[in-house]
């Protein structure tokens, strides 16, 4: 039993094909097929089961994957370490962001990575935040992008920004003649918001909670871009964090509040991760790179 066997595992178990798994491994199938076949002689239990059509873990296998995934995790960690005596700043990562933030912030902080840390390369992951905090959790993504606060015993938070939320009106909706507006005058508006899942739709019910408002149960969008688009057809107002509102957009307006409701951003790593002089500079630059606080 060695470290390949369990890759080979943990690529079927994320493909459920063994086809896919054993190409994402760069061997031949039966190869593959073999070689987790020892791993399930060896360890005396079946982790595997499929038919002519499909490949599912049994429930062993389940609890395996994700044991294994944290596994290899900490394998490649040791690697990283090793390489780290030469660069700590150095390496590859994989980093996670929101839907509602991704690509907002990141365009704009990106390239301040790259200038500031040219010895990091860094892939992206786009999820809603509980499949980000998942993906953390089981060692899938070394680090992530959410809204705070994130309470989770096993995870560790430096503060990158703060950002600020408007309101987003058709340019006829009577709110649009104001220049500034109190949280109060959401009292008795039915606000359009994301679908379950996001948390920008749970900060948003906060500060409908907060103002008296209330949600327009008719629709709920999946995306900022869709809520946009409704907004400019005169379906409805939304709240818009900042950072998506910055581009003009034809028939519809963005007003500030005279005291806004805000929501933090934080990087978010494991608390057992050796890369902290990483993961403070990465913030560090980060909060550099957005234009909005």
């Amino acid at each position: 039993m060695n470290l390949r066997d369990w890759e080979y595992f943990v690529a079927v178990a994320d493909h459920k094909h063994f086809s896919k798994a054993a190409e994402a491994c760069h061997v031949t199938q039966p190869t593959l097929s073999a070689q987790l076949k020892k791993l399930e002689q060896y360890l005396g239990v079946n982790l595997v089961e499929r038919d002519n059509r499909n490949v599912w873990l049994t429930p062993i296998g389940q609890e395996m994957a994700v044991r294994a995934r944290r596994m290899l995790s900490e394998a490649e960690g040791l690697k990283q370490l090793a390489r780290s005596q030469f660069n700590p700043l150095a390496g590859d990562i994989k980093l996670g962001a929101f839907p509602t933030l991704a690509p907002y912030f990141l365009p704009l902080a990106l390239p301040k990575v790259k200038k500031k840390l040219p010895d990091l390369r860094v892939f992206l992951v786009e999820e809603k935040t509980q499949v980000l905090l998942q993906q953390l959790q089981q060692g899938e993504i070394d680090a992530a992008l959410l809204a705070l606060p994130i309470n989770k015993e096993q995870l560790d938070v430096i503060p990158v920004c703060k950002e600020e939320f408007l309101l987003a009106v058709p340019t006829a909706h009577p709110l649009a003649r104001r220049k500034e507006i109190e949280l109060d005058d959401l009292q008795g508006q039915n606000l359009m918001l994301l679908d379950e899942g996001h948390c920008l739709r749970e900060q948003a019910l906060s500060v409908c909670q907060l103002a008296g408002a209330g949600e327009n149960t008719t629709f709920r969008a999946s995306s900022l871009e869709t809520l946009r688009q409704m907004v400019m057809s005169g379906l409805g107002v939304t709240l818009m964090p900042a950072m998506a509102s910055n581009a003009a957009h034809h028939g519809i307006r963005y007003l500030a509040f005279k005291q806004p409701p805000m929501r933090e951003i934080g990087l978010v790593f494991r608390r057992s991760d050796w890369r902290l002089p990483l993961w403070q500079k990465l913030a560090q630059v980060l909060r550099t790179g957005q234009t909005q606080a």
